[in-house]
């Protein structure tokens, strides 16, 4: 067949996750780096964001990296990132939600949060974005997306208030990981799903800015390399875990979706239908507060539309066990 063409970002963890996907699924595939010159060359009706697709047969430009996933399952069925379990593929879904709408608020707050962090990340993504600057110019580019970046932390809930819940997250994430991770095990059996390319992709750009990846690499070495290996899984062959063989670190990610996550999107959908500027909301023991987001509204009902799509007995139960059935009814 002919190839696919990615066109994302070394800092993007969105790009990242899809790049993982390609290469588990065994897709052939062009990783372009995008520059402001590319972008110019391939302006399509979508927002502008990264990643983008490029299917091979039209040159049609696709963006959103769920709906590309969800692409690609539709195109091929070999190497599925599916779970073959209706109730586990709903706990894919979900978890996958909570890496791209709650993990990233993780990415963002390291990248941008210590002067450290904000100058070596501000240059890592202007020399990845814009080839051949150097020196001054370098300096200067790097400063002017710092700056705007920093001016954006308050509009995705990176604030000082939200600080300790943000951090205290992250840690907690990093916690359930470490209590499975090792070589060829993934969160629904041997075998990547959605799910953990979520993770992946938040996680890799986590462990590749400099305070998360000191983190990662003092206190959990066990993710930190299964990120690593994550990246390029086109070698692994496994197994779906069946519902009665559910890992003890899923029903905790589930936990993790109801404390942070789930509390989050509720309060969210109901200030998004009521014309609320700002969601405010009590995670954790703590008082968290961002402006409201119409996209997690999007979010939200597609989750609850999925729930009545998988609604079993035995997944009822799991999700009332681990607080999240009470958000999605």
């Amino acid at each position: 067949m002919s190839r696919y063409q990615l066109y994302g970002g070394g800092g993007s963890p969105y790009s990242q996750k899809m790049r993982g996907i390609l290469h588990y699924r065994r897709l052939p595939f062009d990783w372009i780096q995008i520059t402001p010159a590319i972008r110019a060359q391939i302006l399509h009706d979508g927002p502008p964001v990264i990643p983008i697709l490029r299917l091979p047969e039209d040159n049609s430009l696709h963006v959103d990296s769920t709906p590309l996933a969800l692409m690609l399952e539709a195109r091929h069925t070999e190497r599925s990132i599916i779970p073959t379990h209706p109730a586990m593929a709903f706990l894919s879904y979900l978890v996958e939600d909570m890496a791209d709408e709650w993990v990233t608020k993780m990415m963002f707050h390291y990248r941008w949060d210590l002067e450290i962090d904000q100058e070596y990340s501000s240059r890592q993504i202007i020399s990845d974005n814009t080839p051949g600057l150097r020196g001054a110019a370098l300096a200067k580019a790097a400063q002017a997306i710092r700056d705007r970046q920093v001016g954006r932390m308050p509009l995705v809930g990176c604030t000082p208030q939200n600080k300790p819940i943000i951090e205290q997250s992250f840690h907690e994430l990093l916690t359930i990981l470490d209590s499975f991770a090792t070589r060829d095990e993934y969160l629904f059996g041997t075998r990547p799903a959605l799910a953990d390319f979520g993770l992946f992709g938040q996680l890799k750009t986590l462990a590749s800015d400099h305070t998360p990846m000191l983190i990662m690499r003092s206190e959990v070495p066990s993710v930190y390399d299964w990120v690593r290996r994550l990246e390029d899984s086109s070698g692994i062959d496994g197994e779906w875990h069946s519902f009665a063989e559910m890992r003890p670190a899923l029903l905790d990610m589930l936990r993790f979706c109801a404390t942070y996550y789930l509390p989050l999107l509720s309060a969210n959908h109901y200030a998004v239908a009521n014309g609320e500027p700002m969601v405010s909301l009590t995670l954790a023991d703590r008082t968290y507060e961002q402006p409201t987001f119409k996209y997690q509204a999007k979010c939200f009902t597609r989750l609850k539309s999925l729930w009545v799509e998988a609604d079993t007995p035995e997944l009822r139960d799991v999700l009332s066990a681990t607080g999240c059935l009470s958000y999605l009814q």
